[in-house]
C-alpha cells in the first residue's frame, strides 16, 4: 500500500533541533533520553515515550496511528526550546 508520505530509511541524522535532554535536566546521564532531530532529507526524528497505547483510546476525532506508527511524548520545553531550530512554514 502506498501512502502520501512514508518514511525514508536511509536518511541520517543530521543536527539537534534545541537542547539536548541534559541541557534541559531530564536525564541523569544514564537512562533514555527525549530528543528530536533533523534528518538529511528534511524529516524529524522524535525520540520519546512510547504511549501510542495509553493514548489510542482518546485521541481526537479524526486522528488515527497506523499500525506502523507510534505516538511519542516529550517534554514540552524540549519543543519550545526546539523553535528557533525550526523554520517557519513556506506558502
Amino acid at each position: 500500500m502506498t501512502h502520501a508520505w512514508e518514511a525514508d530509511p536511509s536518511a541520517t541524522f543530521e543536527r539537534r533541533l534545541g537542547k539536548s535532554a541534559a541541557e534541559l535536566q531530564h536525564t541523569t546521564g544514564r537512562d533514555a533520553c527525549p530528543d528530536i532531530w533533523a534528518l538529511d532529507n528534511g524529516d524529524i526524528a522524535v525520540i520519546g515515550r512510547d504511549l501510542t497505547e495509553v493514548y489510542r483510546a482518546q485521541l481526537p476525532d479524526g486522528v488515527t496511528i497506523r499500525s506502523d506508527e507510534r505516538l511519542v511524548i516529550i517534554p514540552g520545553n524540549m519543543l519550545s526550546a526546539a523553535k528557533p531550530d525550526i523554520p517557519d512554514a513556506r506558502p
